[in-house]
């Protein structure tokens, strides 16, 4: 039985356990199982007010535990197999087309022993057992030295199948063993050669969105000819792929990425040769992300460099605005990365004199990228934020912000 907890406000609380939902971590780019409370409380401060509070959790407990044994037995019998379509029909129209197509994938030969049997006799060892055949299947993506799929994509194979289960037979007694996710060291390439590499090639312009603007590759797509203009580029949408097929998102995946930008000389310039004779609901960027995608790679082993994904030319972006010592407040609403801002605030200062001052000073350093003028500044930047993301590859740019914060406090 829950037990009541006194409030400095001199009230009780009983915290409950109601169920668990699964919810997407932007940071390291899982699902994660989040475990939701219900909350009842008293206003009398007196034990009979702890009574109070205790009594109202225990009818709730008995409440839900009778609910979920009534699920259990009204589901048990159903097929792991129309679970996991029922369960797309059931939740399909609250998610994205990319969420969907991730649970529609055809990635769960490791549960194909499953998909036959029924709720109520999957065992913890049936899931282990799919687990460890899982962590040896072989990724599509390595077809020359066929090494086995990422532990990160086993975890996320696993969650949507105990999501599916717990939908219909909520269950929480599977102790199953999952594969530990490695630490990535990956090291970015300076800007000054990012733009000395990518000068005059087909990818220029896009590779300069994300590395100067901070743009990802879906809000890139996403650009329309009417999105530019009076100098400035207006983001309010995103193109993805569902199935092979370019779809469009009318807002990105977060309020804070909802944005506009300053477009710098340079960049105008490129996007002027781009539009010309374009219609205003035409692409400014034709090319699909994997196209672009395979430039870039192609581009870095031509000049003998080491990898680095598209998406971290964003990341690149941040270490410049460290090493300019933007104030935290205008970097992030430059990356469009996430806070407590709401879409109109963002509007109303994303404009403003001292932001008009960061775009100056960041467009005054690619500009000296440019022309051969930067400083050396830049090479202890990237140190600084390659060692950041070595020592916590999750939280990084978190911990690259507090950093800035401080310099500026000391500033």
């Amino acid at each position: 039985m829950a037990t009541a907890k006194k409030l400095p406000s001199g009230s009780w609380r009983c915290l409950v356990y109601s169920h668990t939902e699964r919810t997407f971590d932007a940071k390291s780019g899982t699902w994660k199982d989040k475990r939701i409370y219900e909350s009842f409380t008293s206003d009398d401060p007196s034990r009979r007010g702890k009574a109070d509070a205790e009594r109202q959790a225990a009818e709730f407990q008995q409440d839900r535990d009778t609910n979920v044994s009534r699920k259990r037995q009204k589901n048990g019998n159903i097929l792991l197999k129309d679970a996991m379509k029922k369960y797309v029909e059931a939740i399909g129209p609250s998610l994205s087309g990319t969420t969907v197509q991730g649970y529609s994938k055809e990635q769960y030969d490791s549960y194909a022993f499953l998909m036959e049997k029924k709720l109520k006799d999957i065992t913890t060892e049936d899931l282990q057992k799919a687990v460890d055949d899982d962590t040896k299947r072989p990724s599509k993506r390595s077809t020359k030295t066929k090494a086995p799929i990422s532990p990160k994509t086993v975890r996320n194979t696993y969650s949507y199948i105990r999501s599916v289960i717990n939908y219909f037979y909520p269950n929480d007694n599977y102790d199953v063993r999952l594969p530990k996710i490695p630490k990535k060291v990956k090291n970015l390439i300076p800007a000054k050669t990012v733009l000395e590499i990518i000068k005059d090639t087909e990818i220029e312009l896009p590779c300069l969105l994300a590395c100067w603007l901070s743009y990802s590759m879906s809000e890139i797509r996403g650009i329309r000819v009417r999105d530019i203009s009076n100098g400035y580029i207006t983001l309010d949408r995103v193109i993805v792929d569902i199935g092979q097929t370019p779809t469009v998102k009318e807002s990105g995946k977060a309020e804070a990425r909802l944005r506009k930008h300053h477009i710098p000389n340079y960049i105008q310039a490129l996007i002027d040769k781009n539009i010309s004779g374009k219609k205003p609901d035409d692409p400014l960027i034709t090319l699909s992300g994997h196209a672009i995608y395979m430039r870039w790679v192609s581009l870095l082993e031509q000049h003998d460099l080491p990898h680095m994904t598209f998406h971290d030319l964003r990341h690149l972006n941040a270490s410049v605005m460290a090493m300019l010592r933007i104030p935290d407040k205008y970097a992030q609403e430059r990356g469009g990365w996430s806070s407590d801002r709401v879409m109109k605030n963002v509007y109303t200062h994303t404009f403003s004199e001292e932001r008009e001052k960061v775009d100056e000073t960041i467009d005054n350093y690619f500009d000296s990228l440019l022309d051969g003028s930067a400083s050396e500044k830049e090479k202890s930047a990237i140190e600084i934020i390659n060692a950041l993301r070595e020592a916590d590859p999750n939280g990084w740019y978190k911990a690259l912000l507090n950093m800035q914060h401080e310099m500026q406090h000391k500033n």
